[in-house]
């Protein structure tokens, strides 16, 4: 099998005022110019930083279906998370063994992480649309950049045999440091199963897991692209999966659990394998469709993961790794990163803005946190577009707020918000402004972005 190294280039910190993409001017269709894509057409994406400081973004190929886009696994880089350079492929085309199980033209959904061993792992999805004959591959390199070795497959299921889909894997670092893979994508919903720290294999082979989360079969069991991160503050499992329709109606939920392999629970307590419950009303919604100012909006965000690296002030901090459709042409994707945060209560609270870079977020001045907010809530049972409403907010602090991030409770007539509020990037309106995400107590998500 031939293999091709992605030859990169430098990617150098912007210096002009993000601009966030327009959700109401979504790019021209893919070309076989990936280097004018930028953080377009990216789609299932993941993203982890180099010792370089160098971050790298893999996603999936086959955005198009098309001849001239480039197969095997898409690698871009980036110096600031926001300005995105495309730096070829991880392979050429589809490795032997996986193209054999599953008859796949493209690679879906890979999974790249840090082995204890220094080594990077890469676990790429292999399979066609609407098919559980899919494969879960395994490749190895010494760096992000490559060279990827391919290590044949690590799951994989056939349809008529198995009921769970072999794509969609993630892995995580239990509280034990040892390593385990989730995975699953509608049929019998989502699996997670233990892996051999030294191969990365499955520590039994042929595992194919335990069943950790799974959606009723009258919504077609729409469940799929699971990420579970664990919080030593909680000393818990956080679950985020996508649900719904990749097309039209993509949503984040969260849900979490004492043990890595469940039983995971929402804010209300229902389990993420319940069947009797009405199958919206499972796990909580964090992030949906939304739009602000009445222009066209982010349609679908979904397939995500977690970046955790060092922040500023010596903690942790945390985005949100997310592909979403513009509006105005659902047929179009882009790569989103937005802040994600903690509540006072733990549970995980999204920007309602795009990342734009540390320096862009910061507020001109102190902001006092009541008074006239845009505000999105994210109804469980709603697959719409949620366009923005003004509401006037109060606070339980009297102190102006300077950039944060800060935990807070914000208040208006029977609305009480466990909250975080933060420094933003308005892409609405091209300036720094103040933000908020939190939860309400009947564990509906709701955000916003300060007005007055």
């Amino acid at each position: 099998m031939s293999v091709h190294y992605p030859r990169l280039t430098e990617a150098p910190t912007d210096a002009q005022p993000y601009v966030a993409p327009s959700p109401a001017e979504p790019a021209p269709a893919p070309t076989g110019e990936p280097s004018t894509w930028g953080a377009r057409h990216a789609h299932d994406p993941t993203v982890v930083r180099a010792d370089d400081a160098t971050y790298y973004m893999f996603s999936t190929d086959a955005v198009a279906n098309s001849e001239d886009i480039p197969a095997g696994v898409h690698i871009r880089t980036s110096r600031d998370l926001v300005t995105w350079h495309f730096a070829g492929t991880a392979f050429d085309g589809v490795p032997r063994p996986a193209r054999d199980w599953s008859g796949a033209s493209g690679l879906w959904a890979p999974e790249v992480v840090r082995w204890a061993t220094g080594a990077w792992h890469m676990y790429y999805s292999a399979s066609t649309f609407g098919s559980n004959t899919s494969a879960i591959g395994l490749a190895t390199a010494p760096h992000p950049s490559g060279p990827w070795q391919d290590r044949g497959l690590v799951v994989a299921t056939r349809a008529g045999v198995d009921t769970q889909n072999a794509i969609d894997a993630a892995v995580t670092f239990d509280a034990d440091g040892a390593p385990w893979l989730t995975y699953g994508s509608f049929f019998s919903g989502i699996y997670t199963l233990p892996l051999d720290p030294a191969s990365g294999r499955p520590l039994l082979e042929g595992d194919l897991g335990s069943l950790t989360a799974r959606r009723h079969p009258s919504v077609e069991g729409a469940l799929e692209g699971a990420f579970i991160m664990y919080r030593p503050q909680e000393g818990r499992y956080v679950l985020f999966a996508s649900y719904d329709s990749l097309f039209s109606s993509y949503n984040v939920r969260v849900a979490v659990a004492d043990h890595i392999t469940g039983p995971y629970r929402d804010i209300r307590r229902l389990s993420m394998t319940d069947l009797e419950a009405p199958p919206a009303s499972i796990g909580t919604k964090i992030l949906g469709s939304h739009g602000f100012d009445g222009a066209a909006g982010w349609l679908a965000p979904g397939h995500s993961s977690v970046l955790s690296q060092d922040g500023p002030d010596g903690g942790d901090e945390h985005f949100l790794v997310h592909h979403a459709r513009f509006a105005a042409d659902p047929s179009q994707h882009i790569f989103q990163l937005r802040r994600l945060f903690f509540n006072a209560a733990g549970w995980p609270v999204v920007s309602p803005q795009p990342y734009a870079g540390r320096e862009w977020e910061v507020l001109g001045a102190p902001q006092p946190l009541s008074g006239r907010w845009q505000v999105v809530r994210f109804a469980p049972d709603s697959t719409d577009l949620v366009e923005s409403v003004p509401l006037d907010l109060e606070s339980d602090s009297n102190e102006p707020f300077d950039g944060g991030p800060a935990a807070v409770r914000l208040l208006a007539d029977d609305l009480d918000l466990d909250a975080v509020v933060f420094g933003s990037w308005d892409w609405s309106r091209g300036a720094a402004a103040l933000s908020f995400s939190g939860i309400d107590r009947h564990g509906v998500a709701w955000c916003g972005t300060k007005r007055a």
